[in-house]
């Protein structure tokens, strides 16, 4: 196997992985009575930003955030301030409420990733160096 075959292999797996922790992700926010979509925009918000910002950082249509956007302002979950550096896109924040929902999710996410690293055997040291080479790919996509 080369490199290139072994990259492959990799991107394969963290795809798998993805959707493997999205389902588990989905079980608990449905337990608390949210969405994962909901759930991302919501962390994603955690500082203020446009919907399109919140859409870039989160790789999803513009369109998909709006939509969630829509709802959770509707709900007060998120509130509209006006943004300096663009009259008709307007930043995007937490309320006191809508802040509390992501501290929830994790906390309940936590004990279920716990639970997996338990079992796994999985080492911090592991998870760090695994990190660090996901980050180093990452980042130099994003030079390309």
């Amino acid at each position: 196997m080369n490199k290139a075959e072994a990259y492959r292999l990799l991107i394969a797996d963290v795809y798998e992985l993805a959707g493997a922790s999205r389902r588990t992700s989905e079980d608990v926010a449905r337990r608390t009575g949210q969405t994962v979509a909901r759930w991302h925009v919501l962390s994603v918000l955690s500082e203020p930003s446009t919907v399109a910002g919140a859409a870039r950082r989160l790789g999803l249509s513009r369109q998909s955030v709006h939509r969630v956007c829509g709802d959770l302002v509707r709900e007060g979950l998120l509130e509209s301030q006006d943004n300096p550096d663009h009259q008709t896109s307007p930043l995007l924040r937490l309320t006191s409420a809508g802040g509390a929902i992501p501290a929830e999710l994790v906390r309940e996410s936590d004990v279920e990733r716990s639970r997996l690293l338990t079992r796994t055997h999985i080492t911090m040291d592991e998870l760090e160096s695994t990190r660090t080479i996901v980050r180093t790919l990452i980042t130099a996509l994003d030079n390309q």
